[in-house]
């Protein structure tokens, strides 16, 4: 998913200076962004407070929306460069376009996985004859130094690891959790992971000390390590922990992202993942131009502008604010 803001911040984060050993009960409060005129989202990550949760750089919650009588996503061609991007589904469908020809509607449960690399393009779109209901969320992940020229692809996996015990079923869907391993091509060690509590459940789910770690809370009332978490909000809970203590109330679903926190700084810009604000500024002028990134066919909008590059010079800040 692309970000339509036009007036994007410059950020650069990253490096571990910032994170904590201990762990934290951070929360993040969501900002709401409106991508086109059928499609708003709750931007958790970057916030004001945090940008980076081990190699996660970009968090849109989005739904559950009632889009029986309208168009849906609707959300055009735009690139993406240095990340790859997560598609994960509650409800309803998506239909992806990219400038490598791929053509696939994502539906709950299934991964979408687009690794940019070098230079990618894409659309999404709510299909024809599509559900009631719109429900899910946009991730993107940091692609390492060594990986972030790499050639673009495109994955989808309809099948996931699942683990379950009482009250809870967990989906892996990006990187490791308790043994299970996602068939997602990950670069860095972390984690993604859909987890469905039953009414009333208590549970305790392993997660790795090194790790750092985040929730976003999709639906339900839950407590997460005691903190009460309303729908589309996100608790950072950093470093040191063995288990993740989880109570429901009601059919709760929440997204476990976690990872080793990401050595390198980064610049991102728009729906670009950098070293330096040069590499940025060349990448808008290829996108703009017409070069580089391909072009996505069979979406009848046209492709997205690039926004005004900052009048001021790339200002770094690190992981946090």
């Amino acid at each position: 998913m692309s970000n339509l803001d036009l007036h994007p911040d410059v950020s650069v984060c990253g490096g571990r200076g910032a994170v904590t050993a201990e762990p934290v009960r951070e929360l993040i409060a969501p900002r709401r962004v409106r991508l086109t005129e059928s499609t708003e989202v709750r931007r958790l990550l970057p916030s004001l407070g945090r940008r980076m949760v081990g190699a996660w750089c970009f968090v849109d919650h989005y739904g559950p929306d009632d889009i029986a009588q309208q168009p849906g996503m609707q959300v055009p061609a735009h690139p993406h460069m240095g990340l790859q991007t997560v598609s994960w589904l509650l409800d309803g469908e998506v239909l992806h376009r990219d400038s490598l020809g791929s053509l696939q509607t994502l539906r709950p449960g299934e991964l979408g996985l687009m690794t940019s690399g070098k230079a990618i393009a894409h659309s999404e779109e709510s299909p024809a004859g599509h559900s009631a209901v719109l429900h899910g969320a946009q991730l993107w992940v940091a692609l390492p130094g060594a990986d972030r020229h790499t050639d673009p692809a495109f994955e989808h996996h309809a099948e996931l690891p699942v683990i379950t015990s009482a009250g809870l079923r967990a989906t892996v869907i990006m990187g490791e959790a308790d043994g299970a391993v996602s068939p997602g091509t990950a670069y860095t060690p972390l984690a993604g992971v859909d987890l469905d509590l039953s009414p009333g459940a208590e549970a305790r789910f392993p997660v790795e000390p090194d790790f750092e770690y985040a929730v976003l809370t999709s639906s339900g009332t839950v407590e997460v390590d005691g903190v009460p978490l309303a729908p589309g909000s996100m608790l950072y809970l950093g470093c040191g922990r063995s288990e993740l203590r989880l109570r429901a109330d009601t059919e709760s679903r929440l997204l476990l992202l976690g990872g080793e926190p990401f050595e390198e700084r980064i610049v991102m810009w728009w729906n670009f993942v950098a070293r330096t604000g040069e590499e940025i500024t060349q990448a808008r002028e290829a996108w703009q131009s017409g070069t580089r990134f391909g072009t996505v066919h069979g979406f009848a909008g046209t492709p997205v502008p690039a926004p005004a590059l900052p009048p001021t010079p790339l200002k770094p800040r690190g992981r946090t604010r």
